[in-house]
């Protein structure tokens, strides 16, 4: 990244309040970019229209304000900007990678079971090709009298031809290996992109250079540099950091309410307290 202007982001989904994991990736991102002199973005991925809440952005905002935090420039929020997400989907389906998928989790669950199972990954068991299969008439038919549906991105046809794609991720130089994680969700019919979309999609428009995040999310990275490719984006930086974990070693989430920055606020603890319980390692 030598003479490149360091532009990190923190993403968090507003679907609660923030623990000391997410706290944990803002201050890598917000560390880089101040020792770099760069640029430290805030990004709310609220396309979740079912489990994202206002009040809970509002909260990430204020918890991030009472640690210290600060970022450059507005806050961008997924769900004001679906317009980019189709336009970067029509892409894709323009030149035949995109098939609609009518298969329930209970279907892909079956088929999977049937096939013998696979193998289990932070993302899930890869999705096994059910719809792909489906002639232009079956789908046709399918679409007119479907309720709902997935956009799934067909990998195998992205591939061909294709050259190795690679990201950096710290010092290493990882080779993507895109069918990992099958044929991936890019949108359903009442919402035009998927996480993984709009995340590409995002950094892009955001001149991100550098992205730090927890290794829960190293295996979709895989897919978000095949996007890059098919959409001609930048790659940046990567920098996939441990994950923060308890004493008996379970990894911190949502559900851990205890470890929420709004619990430790109400539990005085101060910031400084937080910040340093978090670089340290040594969780209260």
């Amino acid at each position: 990244m030598s003479g490149e202007v360091v532009v990190t982001r923190f993403a968090p989904s507003p679907t609660g309040h923030l623990h000391l994991g997410h706290v944990r990736s803002a201050l890598e991102g917000w560390r880089a970019a101040r020792q770099a002199g760069g640029r430290f973005l805030l990004r709310i991925e609220d396309i979740d229209h079912t489990r994202c809440r206002p009040e809970y952005t509002d909260a990430i905002i204020e918890d991030l304000q009472w640690l210290g935090l600060d970022w450059d420039g507005p806050v961008r929020r997924q769900s004001e900007h679906f317009d980019d997400y189709r336009a970067a989907l029509s892409r894709l389906d323009a030149i035949g990678l995109l098939y609609p998928c009518f298969c329930t989790r209970r279907d892909i669950q079956a088929e999977i079971a049937r096939a013998g199972g696979a193998p289990q990954g932070e993302m899930g068991a890869p999705y096994p090709g059910t719809c792909r299969r489906l002639s232009a008439a079956e789908r046709e038919e399918r679409l007119r009298s479907a309720t709902d549906y997935a956009m799934r991105l067909d990998v195998g046809a992205a591939l061909k031809p294709s050259s190795p794609l690679f990201w950096r991720d710290g010092e290493t130089r990882v080779e993507a290996e895109p069918t990992a994680l099958g044929d991936v969700v890019l949108a359903r019919k009442e919402m035009p992109t998927s996480y993984h979309l709009a995340v590409t999609v995002d950094d892009a428009l955001q001149s991100v250079t550098l992205v730090t995040r927890g290794m829960d999310l190293f295996a979709a990275t895989h897919i978000h540099r095949v996007l890059q490719a098919l959409l001609d984006l930048p790659t940046p930086y990567y920098r996939h950091h441990a994950l923060l974990t308890d004493a008996s070693g379970r990894r911190l989430a949502k559900r851990d309410r205890a470890l929420t920055i709004r619990a430790m606020r109400a539990a005085g603890m101060k910031a400084e307290q937080v910040v340093q319980a978090v670089s340290t390692g040594s969780l209260p």
